[in-house]
């Protein structure tokens, strides 16, 4: 399995990007049959799916091996592999505790939003408690304040022995329609 040595991150040997093409500055546009596949490779639950909309999963998420073991507005819970993550000394890189952040923190947004709204990240933070180098981290997204226009997470992501590596803070934006 490339990238990841998370073993539910995909239930066969071929990448869940394969197939993809990637163009630096454009905008990919997925099919609603690769939007599923990103969704399935990322563990999100069949049920949620539709509220994630066309927007779907991002790639990086399902590159980074992130699996979502629990999705709703008030409270996402998902695992990352610290393997493939590292920054060059072998801890878990600290850019790696923010895409997992803002990862849960804006599925979470855009659950609330519902399927026909987009969202958008405008602050993003986090403080880093201690480091990790190797297993599996697991994050916690709660809701802070989920209003019409904005909401807000606090993500916490923790190490096997429950022991918090970081807080990340989040604030979305909700788009409204033009």
């Amino acid at each position: 399995m490339a990238m990841t040595d998370n073993t539910r991150a995909t239930a066969d040997a071929a990448h869940p990007l394969s197939g993809f093409c990637f163009h630096p500055g454009v905008t990919p546009e997925f099919s609603p049959e690769q939007v599923e596949r990103l969704a399935e490779a990322a563990g999100i639950p069949e049920g949620m799916r539709k509220a994630l909309g066309s927007a779907g999963i991002s790639p990086l998420a399902v590159k980074m091996g992130i699996v979502f073991d629990e999705v709703s507005a008030e409270r996402i819970v998902a695992t990352m592999p610290v393997a493939g993550n590292e920054q060059p000394v072998g801890l878990l890189h600290g850019g790696a505790h923010l895409v997992l952040g803002e990862t849960l923190g804006s599925v979470a947004a855009k659950v609330h939003a519902g399927p026909d709204l987009n969202v958008v990240g405008i602050e993003i933070g986090a403080t880093h408690h201690r480091a990790v180098t190797s297993g599996t981290v697991r994050a916690v997204c709660t809701a802070i304040s989920l209003g019409r226009t904005l909401t807000s997470h606090e993500i916490v992501v923790s190490d096997e022995q429950g022991r918090r590596l970081s807080t990340v803070r989040m604030t979305n934006m909700v788009l409204q329609p033009r």
